[in-house]
């Protein structure tokens, strides 16, 4: 059976680890601290965590002077309102001087559930992605959510990770190992690669093991830093099949479709389809109904992929 973990929840836990190893590690959210899970933080650390109140801009600024003063901040709340409401500070304060702020954002993707559109953020990677300086990672399951915020640790200027409310499969297990811009190739496919991001990542794992019961050889890459991109093994994949998807729970605009597609069109150009939200706002539901009513499933990767063949 699937081990099923919402990566917000393997945030909280690696934060506390990350407190409890390193002193210089302070955490501060935006009045949401139950949900995006660094609650747990809290709760060991309250000399170091710091509850800004619904005041995003804030929640950024103050986390700037935080990591001036020589610490690790983690700033957290909804993806919508990290990426959002503090746009300005974020590219202001934190990627024009490059800071070393950390921006973890839950609740990204139309996995949000009921909580609607305006809580459903379809365009942060978007927004995130466009600002020079700043590293986006999207953590395909809990273990490299675990990992991810150990890295990004490290690394000195400005991530945003995105992270999700809903439990989902977990696909690695402890050998695992994260690098920031490095590309995990399950495997390279002949006929077609898949290229995707967070929870699109088990799904296009499904997808190829579907399509290989007919005879169709697909590759799944797990792309969890949009940027910097691997374009290494972008290029690999377009070079082994001369067909690509994509797949993220995101708009296709600007999102990991964009900049697959921005890789190929001046390297090597091939067929190419991107599975996403198709520039709309998210709607309320059950998760399961709106990835279905979205085309997010391992059906919809499939049925991309042998459109995309036809194509070649």
């Amino acid at each position: 059976m699937v081990e099923m973990i919402a990566t917000r929840d393997a945030y909280g836990n690696a934060l506390t680890e990350l407190g409890t190893a390193h002193q210089d590690v302070v955490v501060l959210d935006a009045d949401l601290s139950g949900s995006t899970k660094t609650g747990k933080f809290a709760k060991k650390f309250p000399e170091r965590f710091f509850n800004m109140g619904i005041s995003e801009q804030d929640l950024v600024g103050t986390a700037v002077g935080l990591a001036i003063s020589g610490k690790v901040p983690f700033a957290s709340t909804f993806a919508v309102f990290e990426s959002g409401r503090a746009w300005e500070q974020i590219r202001q304060s934190v990627c024009y001087p490059f800071s070393n702020v950390k921006l973890v954002a839950s609740h990204g993707g139309i996995t949000v559930g009921e909580d609607g559109a305006s809580h459903q953020s379809v365009e942060d990677i978007a927004l995130m992605r466009v600002l020079p300086n700043m590293t986006v990672i999207i953590p395909a399951d809990a273990e490299e959510m675990r990992q991810v915020i150990n890295v990004v640790y490290d690394y000195r200027g400005p991530v945003y990770v995105r992270a999700g409310r809903n439990k989902t499969p977990v696909i690695y297990g402890k050998d695992y190992q994260f690098k920031i811009g490095k590309a995990v190739v399950h495997h390279i496919g002949k006929d077609v690669n898949i290229i995707a991001a967070g929870i699109m990542v088990y799904f296009s794992l499904q997808a190829a093991e579907e399509m290989k019961k007919e005879g169709i050889d697909a590759g799944v890459i797990n792309m969890s830093t949009i940027k910097p991109i691997d374009k290494e093994a972008i290029l690999k994949a377009a070079e082994a099949s001369r067909a690509i998807i994509t797949a993220e729970e995101h708009s296709v605009i600007g999102g990991l479709g964009s900049a697959v597609a921005e890789a190929l069109v001046e390297n090597l150009p091939v067929p190419m389809m991107r599975v996403g939200i198709q520039d709309r706002f998210g709607t309320s539901g059950k998760p399961e109904e709106l990835l279905k009513y979205f085309c997010l499933t391992a059906e919809d990767i499939k049925k991309a992929a042998m459109e995309v063949i036809k194509r070649k």
